[in-house]
């Protein structure tokens, strides 16, 4: 992908996390926005994640620990496929699966439901460990 791509996913990814927090009328946007061009970069060319892979265990993984920065995650994922722009308005609303932390439970492409702090590099080594013992390399 050339870097005029990545600037208008990037882009898109910024737009979606402002309309997350204006329509959940709440949420982190400065943390969110923060994240906006390393998830892209992340997503759109580092990671093996894509919509014939989400379910299997042959993928990259990703692993937010600070979760209240999902406007970011939600925005890279609507960006990607994995959501639709209506689902990142119905943000941090009742009976919505984009809560104010990501939930695995909701999302197939959500690698771990995060909310506590600092939990993320331990299990995201965990996942790594597992991929090494089970010869995955993913």
């Amino acid at each position: 992908m050339n870097k005029e791509e990545l600037k208008k996913h990037a882009n898109n990814v910024r737009k979606n996390i402002l309309t997350a927090v204006y329509s959940g009328q709440s949420g982190h946007p400065g943390g969110s926005l923060s994240a906006a061009d390393i998830l892209t970069y992340l997503y759109f060319e580092v990671m093996d994640i894509n919509e014939d892979n989400v379910k299997g265990i042959d993928r990259d993984r990703f692993v937010l620990s600070k979760g209240h920065v999902t406007p970011a995650l939600y925005s890279v994922l609507a960006e990607k496929g994995f959501l639709t722009e209506d689902d990142i308005k119905t943000f941090r609303k009742f009976g919505s699966k984009l809560q104010g932390h990501p939930n695995m439970n909701y999302i197939d492409a959500v690698d771990m439901s995060t909310g506590s702090l600092g939990q993320g590099v331990s299990t995201a080594v965990g996942m790594a460990i597992a991929n090494k013992l089970d010869n995955n390399k993913h």
